[in-house]
């Protein structure tokens, strides 16, 4: 190991050379050399021997620049403790010019004091604590930057500026360079109102927290006081301060669960919030009544540690019910905040610039330019020009598609050929990708079985704990059965046995049986990678049914790889020349396939290409002399001729193997054939193998070809009538609603092209490296590649079910047995105080001592 100008440098065989023969026909080995930002290898075409640092893209060039001119280098420190290596700085190189538009002023900036400014961006690449660092040091790197602030769990930043020393263009420039391009945040009033509402909770949770801290110290001094002589005065003073202290708990913060009891009660429906208020109230209404009588026990610890705890889980519960909110921001974000607007109105040949606009300034009818490698911001018309867009973002198709004038396209779509003008048809919420998330926002308020299921169990609860409370009373109360004594004696014991009832049966036990053992169970799947939003998933994946694998990105690797080189191995250099030029998909991945390996021995030196030209199917141009031309099967037999009956033979068998092949033809012959594909990870056949043992069905839902998805089922085994390709994602929606009418459905997929499916499935799975609305429309996110994970995942849920149902079991049990005895006279309030958290811990214990997840992928599979 050696290094060049500060950049790492290693041998990719046992051999070693150095940078100025890394192309010599007479070099044994080849030369490894690291990006200086993101220690990636840096790709032969890149390195310049003259200069002290190499770097893999432009992007990590800038992004290093702007670090080390002001003096920010401890991110690399920060980053490397972690989160590991620095990822590459994928800027997209824009001009922002949009930022400064008077119309996205309006729309998007506010004013935070006199001369200040502020707006929110969401920021691509964010995800960890170093990003967190480096993007609040921008007014170091950007001065008449004021602050930058960054949520890092929504990669949402806020930045106040002063608008008279920076443009915000130059901002977003800025924040590009360094790895993070932003995308304005829209929605700006719901946020706004979430934010106060979670200002809102907050409070009340400090304030309920606070009162139960202070009743708990005056509790102990109580409880102190039963094994020792207390004074009268104090004894008094303490109970009079616990009761003010317990009445601000419970009829301040604690009174949200009283308004959704009387809400809940004029609905004529009955949930959780009933008997939780129900015993809060009657708790503190004994309580306050013993206090003014100076006689009897008082329990307002547990009443304000209740309200307290309760108000925490709340809290979770909403962050937790946020996601599809989230997911219509995030999708918005993907698509672009900004349009080229074309000066021509129309579809001539006529010459014409475009002006870089905002998108909201953009209506139906107008042209658009949209360059090469740019996003499309509206659905619309293509009218001139013809391209290769990618829209696996859209319809997961993972090979690039050809359009040309009269060919539609849609918002969210990439395009990778050449420059086209585009007729608008649809902008924001109108567009195709804004009606999916509509989709995704929908399914993701359903209902769950899980609260359905509570909400059927609290009706029934409160109906019979009132049943038995008025009971109570009547047994109890002068002339009843076993009334005792007469007058205010006698209805005082019947009023406090019944108090007893109420506050021992409070439903906690009963109420945290289950969200404490799913709570558990989602921290320690956390820990292994996998996030849950809720225990719902955990229910519903019990009972076997049909699972559906999206094929790219889920069974594949969702990356398109060279397998094989046919042909001469002295044009190998050539052809890495020509497609070191281009940033289309295929060109990148014949980059890396033909970088993996040694050069030829005796292959000449290469030049740097000229005459280069680059269409939607192919590329041309002059190397060493030399004509060389790569392509589709019809792009380069347009210009060279049918292929040899060798060439052909290649073909077809890539085809058949869910291959696609690419010609290379120098000087007008062709000499090699290359095929590409998207590998099938390693634990795909194993895992599919175990998921059918366990009683499920498997299919695969696609955007990719047909051809495509039936050659990768035949290879794991999976049915025809269960694989299904060429589907966008309404047509997978659809799909995933058919079969749930015979059963529950569990739909796994990674991309944009999933959301609507994944949210409307019984659950959905987004996998590793998915797209960011897939993952906040899914119930599960899988943080490690490949599909054995699903197994643990369902493995997991069985136990953490069987632990449900244990506690629930031992709550109703418990609730039977105290009720007995309180109704008996056995339990006083004192009694009914402490066993009521007893219960709870009871619970909590056997929620813990479970060992939910482990591991069940088999030692010799790997992701």
């Amino acid at each position: 190991m050696s290094t060049i100008g500060g950049a790492m440098v290693g041998t990719r065989a046992s051999g070693e050379g150095n940078l100025s023969s890394h192309r010599d026909a007479q070099a044994a080995t080849v030369e490894h050399i690291t990006c200086a930002h993101c220690t990636l290898p840096v790709p032969s075409g890149l390195i310049e021997p003259e200069k002290e640092h190499q770097f893999c893209c432009h992007g990590c060039s800038a992004a290093y620049e702007i670090i080390h001119g002001c003096g920010l280098e401890r991110f690399y420190a920060l980053h490397e403790a972690t989160d590991g290596p620095v990822r590459a700085a994928r800027g997209t190189g824009r001009r922002y010019a949009e930022f400064d538009d008077p119309t996205f002023e309006t729309l998007y900036v506010r004013s935070a004091s006199p001369g200040t400014a502020m707006v929110e961006f969401f920021l691509e690449g964010v995800h960890c604590a170093a990003c967190v660092w480096l993007v609040e040091r921008l007014p170091r790197v950007l001065p008449g930057v004021l602050e930058a602030r960054l949520d890092l769990r929504r990669a949402l930043v806020m930045v106040t500026w002063d608008p008279s020393r920076v443009a915000l263009s130059r901002i977003g420039r800025t924040l590009d360079s360094l790895g993070y391009p932003p995308h304005v945040a829209r929605e700006r009033a719901q946020r706004d109102l979430r934010r106060s509402e979670d200002r809102r909770t907050l409070i009340r949770i400090g304030l309920a927290g606070a009162c139960a801290g202070n009743v708990m110290l005056l509790a102990f001094a109580l409880y102190s006081g039963l094994f020792d002589t207390m004074e009268p005065e104090y004894l008094r003073l303490f109970r009079w301060v616990s009761m003010f202290l317990s009445v601000v708990a419970v009829l301040g913060p604690g009174w949200v669960f009283t308004r959704g009891a009387i809400a809940s009660l004029r609905a004529r429906t009955v949930h959780l919030d009933v008997p939780i208020a129900l015993g809060l109230l009657a708790g503190l209404a004994w309580g306050v009544y013993s206090t003014i009588r100076g006689v009897g026990e008082v329990y307002f610890d547990s009443l304000s540690v209740l309200v307290f705890v309760l108000l925490v889980g709340r809290w979770v519960q909403q962050r937790q019910q946020r996601s599809a909110s989230d997911a219509v921001e995030l999708l918005y974000a993907l698509t672009p905040s900004r349009a080229r607007l074309w000066s021509a109105a129309s579809d001539d040949e006529s010459p014409g610039t475009g002006i870089e606009v905002p998108i909201e300034a953009v209506s139906a009818g107008q042209i658009i330019q949209v360059l090469a490698g740019e996003t499309f911001p509206a659905d619309g018309v293509v009218t001139r020009g013809q391209s290769t867009i990618d829209q696996a973002l859209l319809t997961g198709e993972s090979r690039p598609v050809s359009v040309a004038r009269g060919d539609s396209v849609a918002a969210g779509a990439v395009n990778v050929g050449a420059e086209v003008l585009v007729r608008v048809d649809a902008t924001g919420e109108a567009t195709r990708v804004g009606k999916l998330m509509k989709l995704v926002q929908d399914a993701s308020q359903r209902r769950s079985p899980i609260v359905i299921l509570a909400d059927r169990i609290a009706g029934v609860f409160v109906v019979c704990m009132i049943a038995l409370a008025l009971t109570t009373v009547l047994l109890w109360m002068p002339g009843g059965l076993l009334g005792k004594g007469g007058g205010e004696r006698g209805l005082g014991l019947a009023i406090e046995h019944a108090a007893a009832l109420l506050v021992v049966t409070c439903p906690c036990a009963l109420g945290l049986a289950t969200p404490l053992a799913m709570s558990v169970a989602i921290g320690r799947a956390a820990r292994r990678g996998m996030l849950l939003k809720g225990g719902e998933p955990l229910q519903l994946l019990t009972k076997p049914g049909l699972i559906l694998l999206d094929k790219t990105g889920t069974i594949t690797r969702g990356t398109t790889v060279m397998h094989a080189w046919h042909g001469a191995p002295w044009a190998r250099d050539l052809v890495a020349a020509l497609e070191a030029e281009s940033n289309h998909p295929v060109a990148r991945a014949i980059v890396r396939g033909l970088d993996a390996t040694p050069h030829t021995p005796h292959a000449p030196h290469t030049h740097a290409p000229t005459e280069v030209e680059f269409a939607s199917s192919g590329g041309r141009a002059m190397v060493n002399n030399r004509r060389v031309v790569v392509g589709s099967v019809g792009y380069v037999t347009s210009q060279c001729g049918p292929s040899p009956a060798w060439a052909v033979a290649i073909e077809r068998e890539a085809t058949a193997q869910a291959q696609t092949p690419v010609l290379v033809a120098i000087d007008g012959t062709i000499e090699a054939v290359i095929t590409l594909g998207d590998p099938i990870r390693d634990d795909s056949g194993s895992a599919i193998d175990a998921l059918r043992a366990r009683g499920w069905r498997v299919g695969i839902l696609s955007g990719d070809h047909p051809d495509v998805v039936a050659s990768v089922a035949t290879r794991l085994g999976i049915t025809p009538d269960l694989a299904i390709g060429g589907c966008d994602p309404e047509t997978k929606l659809a799909i995933v609603r058919s079969h749930m009418e015979r059963g529950p459905v569990v739909m796994v997929g990674d991309g944009v092209n999933d959301s609507a499916a994944l949210a409307a499935a019984t659950v959905g799975i987004a996998v590793h490296g998915g797209a960011e609305a897939s993952l906040v429309a899914a119930d599960v996110y899988l943080g490690t590649p490949g599909l054995w994970p699903i197994l643990d995942l369902l493995d997991a849920s069985r136990r953490t079910m069987r632990v449900i149902y244990r506690n629930l079991t031992f709550s109703l049990m418990y609730n039977i047995g105290a009720a007995s005895f309180a109704m008996a006279g056995l339990i006083t309030p004192l009694i009914a105080a402490i066993l009521m958290p007893a219960s709870s811990l009871t619970v909590l214990a056997s929620s813990v001592r479970v060992r939910t997840f482990a591991r069940t992928r088999p030692s010799g599979d790997t992701p």
